[in-house]
């Protein structure tokens, strides 16, 4: 029998998206999932057409935040209210190739793996844009220098690691949380094979500074790692980011 698997989806002012992306969940050729959405306190039309598909599918979970937290803290809450042996993470913007769960859940049972992560395709509203394919591994040391599990790739099993929750940092949480698993088990492996679809943001770009904000807070907040190894990992962080950036 297939193990559960519990898919970790927070939403916030979703409603653009968020029915393509709970598509591609219900698409998929791995029926035995849980899709646990948590509502970031949407002030548009994404909690009705969540409960929508609640009405279709038993599978589908929602929780409201009591006020908006950031996406972290919504993952967070779904993962608390998580079932499943391995837990995978989509969000509501992003896509899933239809047998992504079935190829990434084989990988792990056959090769007992811990965490994993697979390719992925960087897509807009008007175009395919280029194909991320990581590494066949990382390690913690590595991971420092840039981030290569895409979050919409990543998958846990939790009877391995147990429950694994992010770090309570508005943004690069998710990184936070690879580094943590990473401190457990010695690598992440990837399946490097193009299983999602990533969408770009339109505001990408201006939010890049943004970004690397939060990502320095990372290091010295979250990691508590000395000054000097904050600024080789951030300068290293920085010039890798680019290069995916311009894939």
């Amino acid at each position: 029998m297939q193990p559960l698997v519990s898919i970790i989806m927070p939403a916030y002012n979703g409603q653009k998206y968020i029915a393509q992306s709970i598509e591609s969940v219900l698409a998929q050729t791995y029926t035995n999932f849980e899709l646990l959405i948590t509502d970031d306190r949407s002030t548009d039309q994404t909690i009705k057409i969540i409960n929508r598909y609640m009405d279709q599918d038993a599978r589908i979970d929602l929780a409201i935040l009591p006020k908006n937290s950031g996406a972290g803290v919504a993952r967070n809450n779904s993962i608390e209210r998580a079932k499943g042996r391995y837990i995978a993470f989509l969000d509501s913007d992003d896509l899933w190739a239809v047998d992504k769960l079935e190829k990434q859940i084989s990988f792990m049972i056959a090769n007992n793996v811990a965490l994993s992560f697979t390719g992925y395709q960087k897509f807009d509203d008007d175009k395919l844009l280029g194909v991320v394919i990581p590494p066949t591994y990382t390690t913690y040391k590595k991971l420092l220098n840039g981030n290569v599990i895409g979050c919409l790739t990543a998958v846990y099993d939790s009877h391995l690691i147990g429950k694994q929750y992010m770090p309570s940092i508005r943004k690069r949480q998710d990184m936070g949380m690879w580094l943590n698993i990473l401190k457990k088990v010695p690598k992440a492996y990837s399946l490097p094979q193009n299983l999602a679809k990533y969408r770009v943001s339109v505001g990408m770009s201006s939010n890049k500074l943004e970004i690397l904000k939060w990502q320095w807070r990372l290091y010295r907040e979250v990691e508590k790692l000395p000054i000097f190894a904050s600024i080789k990992h951030f300068l290293l962080y920085a010039l890798n980011g680019y290069v995916k950036y311009k894939i």
